[in-house]
């Protein structure tokens, strides 16, 4: 189904136009088919104050938003013709969803239209990426209602034991598997593989690979009505990287690769180490160049950076190797048409059209600057200290993001100062909470 065929359509009533925000929630309003026409024209308004809430809609400081000069005013949302897709549980008729991004100075900050514009000037330099993501989360035998009644704490996780790729859970949880896969028919989710991962209830499901803007979309579709899913089967689930203290890390991975006009991979060379070609390699240089200043995209809230502690399964520091799960940069692949990278440090809070923008902007930065790479890291990344390194903690994080030139260059002036504001609103509301476990360990001294 197009827009068009949806507007032709006599029956159609509603359809829901959304937006991404800052945190990968799709917000948006139900429009009438009749409004929807003149929306397909003339775009719809919608403040750009969304892109600073926070998942519950807290405020967060983005200046010129929200701020003392903010006035809370409508911007015009243009409409995405391409990215129409089906609802799954609404009647025909209801059930088309459209996705659309800010035009104008609201587009400096929104996350599709800045994806978009590191996607053009990579085809200036006559790249074009192919990429995919994997999502990590854990499924919960809880209602909403029931982990907030318990303080997100000692929740019943859809299966008891950690349970790397065990068939016998996989088997167990049939009904969420084929109902996840069945939503994502009508959402055009390209679902590739889906499987248990290494914690109770901890599981991956990984899309294909494509172009342009669409496997950015589809991520950020699945994650929201993947969540919707589990709400409807009266379950919940976490995209937190670190959701308690016994808990591993939950990411998203990029996969991506890069090819030419012709639509020749370009990270390829068969005459090579691994078939490593010297643009590959540049690609490498300018991901350990520039991503650990943009640490802050791939790690955007206060739980983000608990991912790092000791013990857990996450990058040791800004590191490549070649099937090399213990860096941060894998290089996975044995041909032309698989050869590619795998960022490993984005967190699964991450918003994938950010993620992607940096990931690529990075990268493509690296060929066209020849930046060569740090060596390559054999056996355990763990056990060797990192030439290189992303921030550790938030704050660290807001800092060398707020200073990068090469982030206000390429993702823009105004969502480096807006974006570093946001993070710094929450991490400063954050400071002034006193955790459980610190009242536990503390009250009593003295």
């Amino acid at each position: 189904m197009t827009l068009d065929d949806f507007l032709a359509d006599p029956a159609s009533r509603f359809a829901t136009v959304a937006m991404t925000d800052t945190n990968g929630l799709l917000r948006g309003q139900m429009v009438s088919a009749s409004s929807l026409k003149g929306i397909a024209k003339a775009g719809m308004g919608m403040a750009p104050a969304q892109l600073a809430l926070d998942p519950t809609d807290v405020h967060l400081n983005m200046p010129g938003v929200n701020d003392d000069s903010g006035d809370f005013h409508d911007d015009p949302l243009m409409l995405d013709p391409a990215s129409v897709r089906r609802l799954p549980w609404s009647k025909p008729g209801h059930d088309l969803l459209v996705l659309s991004n800010f035009t104008g100075a609201s587009a400096e900050i929104c996350p599709r239209s800045i994806l978009t514009k590191v996607l053009a000037r990579a085809a200036d330099a006559g790249l074009f990426p192919k990429y995919g993501m994997e999502l990590e989360y854990t499924l919960f035998d809880e209602t909403a209602e029931s982990a907030k009644a318990k303080g997100y704490r000692n929740l019943t996780p859809a299966t008891p034991h950690a349970s790397h790729d065990l068939i016998i859970y996989q088997a167990v949880q049939t009904e969420w598997y084929e109902a996840l896969a069945a939503i994502c028919e009508p959402l055009k989710i390209d679902l590739a593989k889906m499987h248990e991962e290494i914690g109770a209830g901890f599981m991956e499901c990984c899309i294909g690979a494509g172009g342009g803007l669409e496997p950015a979309d589809q991520m950020v579709i699945l994650k929201n009505f993947l969540r919707a899913l589990a709400l409807r089967q009266g379950k919940t689930v976490t995209f937190m990287p670190r959701w308690n203290e016994a808990a591993d890390s939950q990411s998203i991975h990029l996969h991506i690769s890069l090819k030419d006009k012709s639509g020749t991979p370009v990270f390829w060379d068969a005459s090579q180490k691994n078939g490593v070609s010297q643009l590959f390699r540049w690609f490498l240089g300018g991901l350990q160049a520039y991503v650990g200043d943009m640490t802050l995209i791939f790690q955007p809230t206060v739980n983000s950076y608990r991912r790092f502690a000791p013990g857990t399964f996450a990058p040791p520091g800004l590191t490549w190797g070649y099937e090399n799960r213990t860096t941060c940069f894998r290089l996975v692949g044995h041909d032309p048409g698989s050869l590619r990278v795998e960022n490993r440090l984005p967190g699964a809070d991450t918003n994938p059209y950010l993620t992607t923008a940096a990931t690529l902007a990075a990268g493509i930065a690296g060929i066209l600057g020849q930046i060569e790479p740090d060596p390559e890291v054999l056996g355990s990344g763990y056990a060797q200290t990192p030439a290189r390194d992303f921030a550790r903690s938030m704050p660290e994080a807001i800092s060398r993001l707020r200073g990068s030139a090469f982030a206000r260059d390429w993702l823009g002036e105004r969502f480096v100062d807006g974006f570093t504001a946001t993070r710094e609103s929450q991490h400063d509301e954050f400071r002034r909470k006193v955790p459980d476990v610190e009242l536990q360990r503390f009250f009593d001294l003295g």
